[in-house]
């Protein structure tokens, strides 16, 4: 089988590759750009540490050619963060590369493809290797759940130091078709982008703070988008709410690096991923997107998710195993705290973590971004939520803040609260 790039340009030589804010290459031009720049890489691990545009796409093909594996870098890491994440790379890219002598690698499925680090939500980031089948596997089943479009151009404002980021320039290539990259997220910019029926956007990747940013500006009705792939993190009802209302079609996706970024779309596993609950709730997944590594002694991937299947199948995700508050012997999910909490009308964001207590072991606490023009008390939120959940699951002391601790994907960094 030829490189994705290779047969991308073979096909279709003249279309848009990747759309960047500076400037656009079409297949031929980024198969070029990175076939003449595959000899200023060797095999192995090579770290890019370069913005989100044309020239990290160029360096990533660079060293899929050259049959080097990548592991990207976020600048805006600490020094610290950035050296963790660095361990067992052979070479280090700051700067755009520049043309050298090289050979095309064989083309193995097998051949590791990306080293990306998990989120660190709940401990140190730990590496994760992707194979080119795992990206194949993903791309396939992603087309499945969400239909393809010869002419998909896919916007991702997301970070491609992520895996649901870094999956938009790859998918597109194994696709052959366009990945728009805008760079960091910018609510007015990509506003702008979905609205504007010439950019002809049928595809964007968001996480939940994205999408709510962008209803909050007035993104309504998009004239030409297919699905907004909505994941990174848990997913209220309300939001979900808000973006039918305002015309704006959601796909719900649950993922996570160790699989390849999606595992199950609208609540439904993708094709040939298998998906059940442990006796415990915890979710367990298996099938070509998995991580070989990630994988348990029994065969499957240990998610640390809790989940449920609803009526007709679909699953739907309860919360993390290690974010179970224990109170009074009872076991609380905070998602489904947080979830209450959204439905208020003068709630933007929330977090549920638990706080030592002598009389209760844990006591669960709320911490709660106000929207702007809003006002609201503890007292009332706690009714609220009395009214919606069992009593243990009240929260004891309701808090607020100007904003909750996230990491660049979007995923709440609950363990500093």
């Amino acid at each position: 089988m030829s490189p994705w790039i290779h047969a991308a340009a073979a096909k279709h030589p003249d279309r848009v590759a990747i759309e960047g804010r500076e400037r656009s290459l079409t297949y031929a031009e980024l198969r070029d750009a990175a076939g003449a720049r595959a000899g200023a890489v060797r095999a192995g691990r090579v770290a890019l540490a370069l913005p989100a545009g044309e020239e990290f796409v160029i360096a990533l093909h660079a060293c899929l050619l050259a049959g080097a594996a990548v592991v990207p870098i976020d600048l805006r890491l600490s020094a610290a963060e950035q050296k963790q994440r660095l361990a067992g790379v052979d070479l280090m890219v700051s700067e755009p590369l520049i043309p050298g002598r090289g050979a095309v690698a064989q083309d193995h499925r097998d051949r590791p493809v990306a080293v990306l680090h998990t989120s660190g939500t709940t401990g140190a980031p730990k590496p994760v290797v992707l194979t080119a089948s795992n990206f194949e596997a993903s791309a396939r089943g992603s087309a499945v759940a969400l239909g393809l479009d010869p002419a998909e151009r896919w916007l991702c404002p997301m970070p491609l130091t992520h895996v649901g980021g870094l999956s938009v320039p790859i998918r597109s290539a194994i696709y052959a078709t366009t990945a728009v990259l805008p760079g960091r997220f910018d609510t007015e910019a990509v506003l702008n982008d979905l609205m504007d029926r010439t950019r002809r956007i049928t595809m964007v990747s968001l996480v939940p703070t994205m999408l709510a940013r962008l209803l909050d500006v007035g993104l309504e009705r998009p004239p030409t988008l297919r699905w907004a792939l909505l994941g990174g993190g848990p997913i209220a009802a309300p939001l979900l709410e808000r973006a039918r209302a305002a015309g704006v079609p959601v796909a719900p996706t649950y993922g996570m690096t160790e699989a390849c970024s999606q595992v199950a779309t609208f609540g439904r596993p993708l094709p040939g991923v298998e998906v059940v609950t442990a006796p415990d709730g915890e979710v367990l997944v298996r099938g070509p997107i998995v991580s070989a590594g990630a994988l348990s002694g029994d065969g499957w991937l240990h998610t640390g998710d809790l989940g449920r299947f609803e009526d007709g199948g679909r699953l739907e995700i309860i919360g993390r195993k290690s974010d179970t508050i224990v109170t009074g012997g009872e076991n609380v999910a905070p998602a489904e705290v947080e979830a209450a909490l959204l439905e208020h009308p003068a709630v933007a964001d929330a977090a549920v973590h638990p706080r030592a207590d002598p009389e209760w072991g844990e006591a669960v606490v709320a911490t709660v971004v106000v929207r702007d023009g809003r006002a609201v008390s503890p007292g009332e939120l706690k009714v609220h939520c009395a009214a919606r959940l069992a009593a243990f699951k009240v929260p004891k002391s309701v808090e607020f803040a100007d904003r909750l601790p996230r990491t660049s994907s979007g995923k709440l960094l609950r363990r500093q609260l």
